[in-house]
């Protein structure tokens, strides 16, 4: 009679554990994607922080305070340019929609604040009372980005709360300068972040 041999362990259950884990990781990863909005553009993040420097520059040429709300309006316009154009093209590349789900909740929390700080800057303007402009832009641009971040990557409130502080200081500061520290440099690091780490 032939002695049986002594079956060997089956390493089977630790190679499904390690599957379970890395599939776990793959389903967590999707579902925090499909929840995001992650087509909020890095490279438009950066050229938006460019033209934001070179509009600081510009504007603290300006003879007087109502030529350097023209400039940073003019800013204003060209930064939506750019940001409704990479996005567009991120958005596309990614087959996002940009018209539902967290894109939707993304705009419907960013805007209040964006829209606040328009009408106010129209009020102060208006009363030709320009010092608290830098404040109220970082402050409400700030604002927006927090509120629309929950529904975008991690990266994008933390980048809201630096704006906020930003704006907090500019209460007491120079205010050209903070704008661009805030429009130029935060929006060109934390693009570079996003272009890094979230596709562009």
């Amino acid at each position: 009679m032939r002695p049986e041999r002594l079956s060997q362990p089956n390493p089977e259950p630790v190679a499904l554990h390690d599957r379970a884990i890395d599939n776990l990781d793959f389903i967590r990863q999707t579902m925090e994607r499909a929840g995001s909005f992650t087509a909020v553009p890095g490279w438009g993040g950066i050229a938006m922080g460019i033209s934001a420097i070179i509009a600081a520059v510009l504007a603290g040429q300006e003879p007087d305070q109502a030529g350097w709300l023209r400039v940073w309006l003019m800013e204003l316009v060209v930064a939506l340019v750019l940001a409704s154009t990479t996005m567009t093209l991120k958005a596309r590349r990614a087959r996002t929609s940009l018209f539902g789900g967290p894109a939707s909740r993304f705009a419907v929390a960013f805007a209040p604040p964006v829209l606040a700080g328009g009408a106010l800057t129209w009020a102060l303007a208006a009363r030709n009372e320009y010092e608290l402009l830098p404040a109220l832009w970082l402050l409400l641009y700030g604002a927006g980005v927090i509120a629309g971040g929950i529904s975008s990557v991690r990266v994008v409130p933390l980048m809201g709360g630096l704006f906020f502080v930003l704006g907090l200081i500019a209460l007491v500061a120079p205010g050209n300068l903070l704008l661009a520290i805030g429009f130029g440099a935060l929006h060109i690091v934390f693009g570079s972040i996003i272009a890094w780490r979230y596709g562009g």
